[in-house]
């Protein structure tokens, strides 16, 4: 039973961990686009490059990994597959 326990905490630590970064990513990026938007200056990327913002390129490169991140704590159960499919190669002797 405690091993659950102990499963259970991973999982919760995962997603407030996850939850910290969504929070700090909405904060981070808000303040870059205050940024983007104070400043007036608009950067001229050589035209190979589609001209977007900068604080949109920092968003998307973060997003990757905060996806990333979501899939670790809230769709990703490793712990928990690797416990079921113990108990079936045990169901299968």
């Amino acid at each position: 039973m405690e091993q659950h326990d102990e499963m259970l905490w991973a999982i919760a630590k995962k997603r407030a961990g996850f939850r910290k970064q969504l929070i700090s990513y909405i904060l981070v990026s808000s303040f870059m686009w205050g940024i983007w938007f104070m400043s007036g200056n608009r950067i001229n990327l050589p035209s190979s490059f589609p001209s977007l913002p900068w604080p949109a390129w920092v968003m998307f490169w973060w997003g990757i990994g905060l996806a990333f991140s979501f899939a670790n704590a809230y769709l990703l159960n490793t712990r928990g597959a690797v416990e079921q499919e113990y108990q079936k190669l045990k169901n299968q002797q």
